[in-house]
C-alpha cells in the first residue's frame, strides 16, 4: 500500500510450476461492457516489448491480455488505463479490492492472496502473460514470479507513484492513454489550488495528515510519500514537524505528543479498529482539542483505504475531489 508497508518479513514457502502462457482471451475495458485487450493502442504488428524495471529491463507481450497485478498502486493504474486484470492481491485488513474503484472494473477480477504474500499457485493458476508489482512487495520472489510470466516491476510504493504509473503503462502498452490521465490530473489539481485562493493563499495553509495505526504509533505524514506528494501538488503549506519525518515518510508519536501534529487543517484516518489504533481515545483528549485545527472545525476523517492505500490516479481524483469540498464547505 501505500504508504510505508504494513506487512513486512512475512515469508511462506510456495510452490510454482513453470507455465506456458498462450492465452487469447480478451478483457473488458474500464467504464465499458465491451472487451477491450490491454495491449498497445498504436496498432504495432510486434509481439513483444521491452519495458525498464526495476530489475532491469524486461521483454513483455505487445498486448497483453491477462494480467495481474500484485498491489494497490498496479490495480489502480491498470483500471485507470482501461484494463481489467485477471487477477489481484489485496490487503490484510479486508478480502475485498478497494472500495473507491468501481465494482463493475473489479467484480470479475479473482483474489490470489494478501498484499505482499500473493499465492504463487493461485497467480500461475490464472496463466498470466503479464505481472505488476514492486519489489518492496516481491523483490525476494522475482525468480518465482517470473518463471509464471514476465515480471515488471517498480522499486517502491509511495512518492514514486507516478514513476511507477509510466512503468505500467509502458508494459500494458497504454502510453496513449497515460498521457491523457496526467492531463485531467494537472487541470485537477489546478482547479483545488484555485479553488483555496490561488497559491499563495494555498501555501500559507498548513496542512497535516494524522494516521492511526492499530498495533503502532500515531503517524504524522511527512512530504516523501502518497499523499504528500498531492498535497505538494495542490500547494499547500505544511507544519515544520513534517521536516522531522524518518526518511520523509513520517514522524511517529504517542498520544501523550500529539500536540506536535498542529496545524491549520489536518485530516485524519485509521487503519484497523479506532479503538485498538487509539483514534477514539486520542482525539477526545484535551491535547487534541486543543489544537488550532480542532479548536476551528478544520478536522477531517477520511477514508484510510482511498486516501493512503489508494497510490494512483483513479485514487488521486477522487481525494483531490473530496479535499476541494471539505476545504470549502
Amino acid at each position: 500500500m501505500t504508504s510505508r508497508p504494513l506487512l513486512r518479513d512475512r515469508r511462506r514457502t510456495l510452490v510454482a510450476g513453470s507455465l506456458a502462457v498462450t492465452a487469447a482471451l480478451t478483457l473488458a475495458g474500464c467504464g465499458s461492457s465491451d472487451p477491450a485487450p490491454a495491449g498497445d493502442s498504436s496498432g504495432s504488428s510486434a509481439k513483444t516489448r521491452t519495458v525498464d524495471t526495476a530489475n532491469g529491463k524486461v521483454e513483455v507481450p505487445a498486448s497483453p491480455k491477462r494480467v495481474v497485478v500484485l498491489d494497490s498502486g498496479e490495480l489502480d493504474s491498470a483500471i485507470t488505463l482501461g484494463v481489467r486484470p485477471v487477477g489481484a492481491t489485496h490487503s490484510a485488513s479486508e478480502d475485498a479490492f478497494p472500495s473507491y474503484l468501481p465494482a463493475s472494473e473489479t467484480k470479475d477480477i479473482t483474489p490470489v492472496g494478501e498484499i505482499a504474500n500473493a499465492s504463487l499457485e493461485s497467480v500461475a493458476a490464472l496463466k498470466p502473460d503479464l505481472i505488476l508489482t514492486s519489489k518492496v512487495r516481491d523483490g525476494e520472489r522475482y525468480d518465482e514470479l517470473s518463471k509464471i510470466a514476465p515480471t515488471v516491476m517498480t522499486e517502491a510504493t509511495g512518492s514514486a507513484w507516478k514513476e511507477n504509473f509510466q512503468v505500467h503503462a509502458e508494459a500494458l502498452g497504454k502510453q496513449a492513454e497515460a498521457k491523457k490521465v496526467l492531463a485531467t490530473y494537472d487541470t485537477q489539481v489546478a482547479k483545488v489550488t484555485e479553488a483555496l485562493g490561488g497559491k499563495e493563499k494555498a501555501a500559507a495553509t498548513d496542512v497535516n495528515f494524522v494516521r492511526f495505526v492499530e498495533g503502532a504509533e500515531i503517524r504524522i505524514y511527512g512530504k516523501q510519500n502518497y499523499i504528500g506528494s498531492l498535497l505538494a501538488d495542490i500547494g499547500t503549506g505544511r507544519p515544520a514537524i513534517t521536516d522531522k519525518a524518518k526518511d520523509g515518510f513520517s514522524y511517529d508519536v504517542s498520544p501523550e505528543k500529539i500536540d506536535l501534529a498542529d496545524a491549520d487543517v489536518i485530516f485524519t484516518s485509521t487503519y484497523g479498529d479506532p479503538g485498538k489504533a487509539g483514534t477514539t481515545k486520542t482525539m477526545n483528549s484535551g491535547l487534541w482539542k486543543g489544537l488550532t485545527a480542532a479548536r476551528n472545525d478544520k478536522v477531517f476523517e477520511v477514508d484510510d483505504r482511498l486516501w493512503i492505500a489508494g497510490i494512483g490516479y483513479t485514487a488521486a481524483g477522487k481525494i483531490l475531489e473530496e479535499f476541494e469540498t471539505l476545504m470549502t464547505k
